[in-house]
């Protein structure tokens, strides 16, 4: 087994890239699982962390359990249970292959999309749920001083500055998001890896292989880091320290303006 980069970069890595068809491309599929996961689990994950925030037991409890399964069990397993358990359940229920869902039902892409969904839909909820701890009491006070509402607070003042202070390590766990999407080839879902393994099996090519696909997810991590960011620097203007000279009175300005 011998590594040739002329082959990686001639063979392998064109294949990872374009593929067959445009949506069948695995870099296509792996950004768009990234995505779609990414989207749909902050969506469930702001219930879920404002549940777990709630003095209601019968709110809090039900959203601590979901976070303690997410993150207690490992993905894979929760990719095998939803794929070879949720999804023939449903697909045996009486009638299912005449409705209109079946050829989504049948399809392991979207399965990959709800079980990505759900586990960071888990941590994610974690991650507010401390933010929104996190958040100064000062400001809370300064919105029941203007008359604002609980909702109103929590909307204006409380969300916005959760988001702002958990963003570091949303951009950590989106990272970790697009790396989870290669476990997505154990239920036929053929991303970059899932591909790279294929190509793998006909060609018995290990190195050239495995290695293009590892530089194409270096790649995609670079470059989602850096929107990630600068998503952050533009959100936190306010907190990025003042170019040198910034905030001093202009000397002839100071003349203009002293004592006579």
């Amino acid at each position: 087994m011998q590594f040739d980069p002329i082959y990686m970069l001639t063979e392998v890595i064109p294949q990872l890239l374009w593929g067959k068809t445009f949506w069948s491309t695995p870099i296509v599929i792996t950004l768009t699982l990234t995505i779609l996961s990414c989207v749909i689990g902050n969506l469930l994950a702001l219930p879920v962390a404002v549940a777990r925030v709630s003095p209601n037991p019968l709110l809090w409890m039900p959203a601590y359990l979901y976070i303690l399964v997410m993150r207690g069990t490992p993905l894979l397993v929760q990719f095998f249970l939803i794929y070879y358990g949720v999804r023939a359940a449903i697909m045996g229920l009486p009638g299912m292959r005449e409705t209109w869902l079946f050829p989504y039902l049948r399809d392991a892409y979207w399965w990959a999309v709800f079980a990505l969904s759900i586990n960071t839909a888990g941590y994610t909820a974690e991650i507010l749920r401390g933010a929104i701890q996190a958040v100064p009491y000062g400001e809370i006070e300064a919105g029941k001083a203007f008359g604002m509402n609980k909702m109103q607070i929590f909307w204006r003042i409380t969300l916005p500055r959760a988001i702002r202070i958990c963003l570091p390590t949303m951009t950590g766990e989106t990272i970790l998001l697009l790396k989870a999407t290669v476990l997505a080839s154990t239920i036929t879902v053929y991303e970059i890896l899932g591909w790279a393994n294929y190509i793998k099996q006909q060609t018995f090519r290990v190195y050239d292989t495995l290695i293009a696909a590892a530089l194409l997810y270096v790649i995609l991590v670079f470059i989602l880091t850096r929107i990630l960011y600068w998503l952050e620097r533009r959100l936190n203007r306010d907190r990025l320290q003042p170019p040198p000279g910034a905030g001093r009175p202009d000397p002839a300005l100071a003349g203009a303006t002293g004592p006579a």
